[in-house]
Parts: C-alpha cells; structure tokens; sequence
C-alpha cells in the first residue's frame, strides 16, 4: 500500500508513473496494489486553500500560498513546519491531484485488469464510500495480471 504522501507528491507525472511502475513490477500475478491519491474532482468543485484552512490544527504542518492549476491538476503551495523545539521550516511543495479516468488509464496501461475507485476522508479508508467531488483523496484497489 502506498499512502497519499508518496505517489501524487513526485515533482513531475512521469515520476509519479515510475512509481506505479516499480510497483507493477514487484507484484505476482493477482496481486493487488492498493494506495491512496488526490482527488483531481474535488478541486473543481472545492478551493483546497479553503480545505487546508478547515483542517489546519495546532501542531501540524500550515499551508499557505495555494494556488491550484487546472491545466496541469497541481496544487503549489509553501507548507512550514515546526519542530519541538520551536524550529521553523518552509518547503515550496506541489501536489497532483488525479482524475479518476487518469488513473484508471495509467493503471490499464501496467497491466493491472481491475480497478475499483473509492472516496476516501483524511485518516478513513472504506470501500463502502463511493467516491464523490466532496472526497479529498480517493482510495484506488487494482488487480495486477501478468500476461506473460
């Protein structure tokens, strides 16, 4: 499984491809590669700026300075950090967001034969939620098969 915080965080798609890639590879026929990812229909019903500001608690990394591209579906933003001691950090970060039919379609393209789609909340995976513009990520299960 590779949770949100791996996958759709890679600074190009084609990073992001290759890390589907070597996942492929290192499953056995029938083997499933379960993970989670950006939801690319919640930013166009949605401002992710508004989302980070709701969910922001004491503690956690800040966002700020989002701004979100429709042309390449990437989220940029500065998200600072505090240690416990009191050490600050900013990071200039961009996030993909993916589409449903894209990852169906990236999946397809390694070989994996069944794809099922879920709605995921922060911190609650289910696949009994159907995946809505209202999910921020979405929870992918696919089905590799090795044709060889």
């Amino acid at each position: 499984m590779i949770c949100e915080g791996a996958f759709p965080l890679m600074e190009t798609d084609e990073m992001n491809f290759r890390i589907l890639q070597n996942a492929a590879k290192s499953l056995c026929d029938n083997g499933k590669l379960i993970f989670t990812t950006l939801n690319g229909l919640f930013p166009l019903f949605h401002s992710v700026k508004d989302f980070f500001d709701l969910h922001n608690e004491n503690g956690n990394a800040a966002y700020s300075e989002n701004s979100f591209d429709l042309m390449t579906f990437r989220d940029y933003n500065i998200t600072s950090v505090e240690d416990d001691s009191g050490n600050k950090k900013d990071f200039e970060c961009n996030e993909r967001y993916y589409v449903p039919s894209e990852i169906t379609w990236l999946l397809k393209s390694l070989n994996f034969k069944k794809i099922d789609i879920y709605g995921a909340k922060l911190g609650a995976f289910s696949r009994n939620d159907k995946l809505t513009t209202e999910d921020f990520e979405m929870l992918i299960i696919a089905q590799f098969k090795n044709d060889f």
